[in-house]
């Protein structure tokens, strides 16, 4: 009568999107000032104004017929290479336009990539903590998630437990930098151990291990911390690009598939990629939002205002006593619960009404996210549950 895979995916939910319905629900019974919701990473920053100014503009100006009608499957071929000029300006690069795939936000990119790649029982290696959508989005392509650890405190990844966890059924890595959920980013001399690693383990079993870059968070970065781009350590990468973090645009689901052009078997790769969008359903992004794409890259939102709310927020926690994980990129902090279970912490923490999501569904237990990307009063507001929350702790 029904997939009852499916079935199980629908019923059991998000826990990140459950604890946000919860806020909802408790919004309305006791007021929403009275609420401390950091469940959910939703952009509380308003879009740069170039966005709206020229939505505005392509609107008045632009046949409509062009504008709301079907673009070629994989996308725009002047908006591609639109997006390919500035990353080979920006990053040193030499990437073709020809290799990229316009999808519907990170997720679809994800999809997208994750079903032109595995076949059937091969293995994805993903660093928990993770974004718990990484696991649905293997399944769903009868992938085989094999999760590997990072170290504490610093939450890079454990390199010893990588290089075993390879074998000749490995197909492709996920990493995520800056990351959901600890906000750590991988520098340079991380980023190229693990491609030494990977260089490594292809010639030990003489086939292509594929790493997937996965970037809604890129430009979200603080002390002019640098991200290194993929494509300039390892030939076979392939970008997961979302534009609805750094423009403040996640209702909009706009962004893009890359081929590195260096990638073996690239136009293989790419084709299977056009086949798996095509399979799925996810051909012919938005229109509309692809033709603003031009305009706007190189903005963000005011990053400045992230940055204020973590800093509030992480010098708060710690004064308190909290052990916090201090972010250098995305809007989140990784937070350690006070007691050995973070899903009866969180569920403690709604006593003083504060939301934040266990740490469990991202892979690590014993932590809890808190999303930052909300107005500054309400972190103000938020400050003294916080710490009744930990004295609560204190005196038992």
């Amino acid at each position: 009568m029904y997939n009852s895979k499916m079935y199980s995916l629908g019923a059991q939910g998000s826990a990140i999107r459950e604890l946000y319905e919860y806020g909802k629900k408790r919004k309305k019974e006791i007021g929403e000032d009275n609420v401390f919701d950091f469940s959910l990473g939703n952009p509380s920053i308003p879009s740069p104004s170039i966005v709206n100014e020229t939505l505005i503009d392509l609107i008045k100006n632009t046949d409509p017929t062009k504008l709301h009608g079907y673009s070629s499957a994989s996308g725009d071929d002047d908006v591609k290479r639109s997006i390919v000029e500035y990353l080979n300006k920006k990053y040193n690069t030499d990437l073709d336009y020809k290799y990229i795939y316009m999808s519907v936000g990170a997720a679809a990119s994800l999809t997208i990539s994750l079903k032109a790649l595995i076949k059937p029982s091969e293995e994805v290696i993903i660093i928990a903590p993770y974004f718990p959508e990484y696991k649905v989005f293997i399944e769903n392509a009868d992938g085989i998630v094999k999760v590997v650890n990072s170290i504490k405190p610093s939450f890079t990844p454990d390199f010893d437990m990588l290089e075993r966890s390879i074998n000749n059924n490995t197909k492709c890595i996920i990493i995520n930098s800056p990351n959901n959920p600890t906000g750590v980013v991988y520098n340079e001399e991380i980023i190229k151990k693990l491609c030494f690693i990977l260089e490594k383990k292809q010639k030990e079993y003489n086939h292509n291990i594929y790493l997937i870059s996965d970037e809604p968070y890129r430009e979200l970065v603080y002390d002019d911390i640098n991200v290194p781009f993929i494509t300039n350590y390892y030939d076979n990468s392939i970008i997961c690009y979302s534009f609805s973090k750094s423009l403040s645009l996640p209702g909009e689901r706009i962004g893009y598939i890359l081929v590195n052009n260096k990638c073996n078997n690239k136009d293989y790769i790419y084709k299977s990629i056009l086949g798996s969008g095509r399979s799925l359903g996810f051909v012919c992004a938005p229109t509309l939002f692809q033709y603003m794409i031009p305009h706007c890259l190189g903005y963000t939102s005011d990053i400045n205002q992230y940055k204020e709310n973590r800093d509030l927020l992480y010098n708060k926690l710690t004064e308190y006593g909290y052990e916090v994980v201090k972010p250098d990129g995305a809007f989140y902090l990784f937070v350690k619960a006070l007691s050995d279970d973070s899903i009866n912490f969180s569920l403690h923490a709604r006593d003083y009404e504060l939301l934040l999501v266990p740490s469990d569904s991202f892979g690590c237990s014993g932590y809890v996210r808190i999303s930052y990307c909300v107005s500054l009063d309400m972190i103000k507001r938020a400050l003294p549950a916080f710490k009744k929350l930990i004295d609560d702790y204190k005196e038992k």
